[in-house]
């Protein structure tokens, strides 16, 4: 079956979800993990170190702005599932409205980091990030986080689980609590357009997130 911002649609209102083997691969497989991953925003925590960064300066938030440029820095790399099929998906599903990326620049405005993924009712589906610089991919989960919650989403889901998503907070579910959280959070008519506005004209930095959380 060929993929398509439909089948995708569908797939993701499901809990299902699509990875290649590699970049050049031509083959999909569908994925519905026994255990998922979700960070709920509530729990989002930031390390001393990561908010010692942040104030440091230097960086610059956006949203939906370098969708293209998010996405082929998440493609670049060694090993990654994202091949050719899913990365033209994902721009047309961004053209729809549908998915969406969180841009970190430096002061100089070069893009050092970003995270991408696709938004339906109350649920967000995070797919990927990347970094070019110390602490850029985590900052960008962070102002993704606080859009989520200022746009009253319900579900952030990870698809996995990582040691690096679980020191910001991410837990593991089972299958059938992340099915009846999904379910719930369909239902949700989130505020979008508040989530994903380009910029945060109310901060120098464009960062929507407050670092308060600190732990060690």
């Amino acid at each position: 079956m060929q993929l398509s911002a439909e089948l995708m649609l569908r797939a993701y209102a499901q809990g299902i979800f699509p990875m290649a083997r590699s970049a050049d691969s031509s083959g999909l497989y569908w994925f519905e993990p026994a255990w998922r991953g979700v960070l709920p925003l509530e729990r989002f925590h930031a390390s001393r170190s990561l908010i010692r960064s942040f104030r440091r300066g230097g960086w610059r938030f956006s949203c939906d702005q370098a969708f293209d440029a998010v996405l082929a820095g998440c493609a670049d790399r060694e090993e990654t599932w994202i091949n050719a099929e899913i990365a033209a998906v994902f721009t047309e599903l961004h053209a729809q409205g549908h998915a969406h990326s969180i841009e970190v620049r430096d002061a100089g405005g070069a893009l050092v980091g970003g995270v991408y993924g696709l938004a339906l009712g109350g649920a967000f589906f995070a797919e990927s990030k990347f970094s070019r610089r110390t602490d850029a991919s985590k900052l960008a989960l962070a102002e993704l986080v606080a859009r989520l919650s200022r746009g009253g989403f319900r579900l952030f889901d990870t698809q996995y689980l990582t040691a690096h998503l679980a020191r910001l907070g991410a837990i593991e579910i089972p299958r059938a609590v992340y099915r009846s959280q999904l379910d719930a959070a369909l239902t949700i008519a989130a505020d979008h357009r508040r989530a994903f506005a380009p910029v945060n004209p109310e901060a120098p930095s464009g960062a929507y997130w407050q670092p308060i959380t600190q732990t060690s």
